[in-house]
């Protein structure tokens, strides 16, 4: 079920939000971000919904509502749920008026609650892909800005071409930026976890964060550095984490299989207790 909050009312369905003329849809000004309301948990939700806010002020936009403003329709949207509903959250700011420049107080607003379970603990596959990931310079990379996925679509295209569920993308140095659609951990022969240093060219993800803090909490330090991409094929364990999956291993990277190792598990179950905490 896909439930809508637009104009003052909640509905069901696809519901439409834009005009022809509409900048988002002519210029590609429309920012989102991405939550989870899991089983009437909502992790790290405030993170999630500041961030849509700071995109939105990147692009040129102005988010018409505040943070606990949206919290609280979050948990109104949630509550025509049944309990045990694993949601994805997804706040949209998109530009309506101007030309060329949008216009940011005529920024549109619009919150998406729709079923879409937790997926399961079983990972996924992943190449190489040969596009790159653009610096501040190029894009707003540091905003959740829906013209940046055209880059990530395309990485996918080419990827399930060739058989893979996802694709590692670097950045115009040649290093390791992240995998198509989240965050990358590798662990070394040696046994470090190492992640990709956020160097302007992807979102050092919250949920990269949480799970980072989770860990050091356990006594796993996290080494965040350049990461060449001749180091995945080393690697002993690669996983992902972002919004969608939270903490996901990547099993087949290449020609090579991978365990779902320990580290991976480490961090699932310790986000899998934080979300109960939550």
């Amino acid at each position: 079920m896909y439930l809508t909050y637009f104009k003052g009312q909640w509905s069901e369905g696809n519901v439409p939000l834009f005009g022809a003329m509409d900048h988002s849809v002519w210029l590609g000004s429309s920012v989102f971000d991405g939550a989870r309301a899991l089983r009437g948990h909502l992790p790290d939700l405030q993170a999630h919904l500041q961030r849509v806010i700071d995109s939105a002020e990147r692009l040129g936009l102005a988010c018409p509502l505040t943070v606990e403003e949206m919290a609280a329709l979050v948990r109104e949207g949630m509550a025509r749920f049944a309990p045990d509903a694993e949601l994805y959250v997804r706040p949209l700011v998109f530009g309506a008026e101007g030309f060329l420049i949008p216009e940011a107080a005529s920024s549109g607003f619009a919150l998406t609650l729709f079923d879409a379970p937790l997926p399961a603990f079983t990972g996924f596959s992943a190449c190489l892909s040969p596009l790159r990931r653009p610096d501040a310079s190029m894009a707003p990379t540091d905003a959740k800005a829906s013209a940046l996925y055209a880059n990530t679509t395309r990485a996918l295209r080419e990827a399930r071409q060739r058989g893979f569920d996802n694709a590692v993308v670097l950045d115009n140095a040649g290093n390791v930026a992240e995998f198509a659609t989240s965050n990358l951990f590798l662990v070394t022969p040696e046994g470090r976890l190492v992640t990709p240093a956020p160097n302007g060219t992807f979102l050092a993800g919250i949920t990269r964060a949480r799970v980072i803090a989770l860990l050091d909490e356990a006594g796993v330090a996290v080494e965040e550095r350049a990461v060449r991409p001749q180091e995945l094929d080393s690697a002993i364990e690669l996983f992902s984490t972002g919004n969608y999956g939270k903490v996901t291993p990547c099993v087949r990277y290449e020609t090579r299989s991978l365990p779902i190792g320990p580290l991976a598990s480490l961090a699932r179950e310790r986000y899998a207790a934080f979300i109960e905490a939550s």
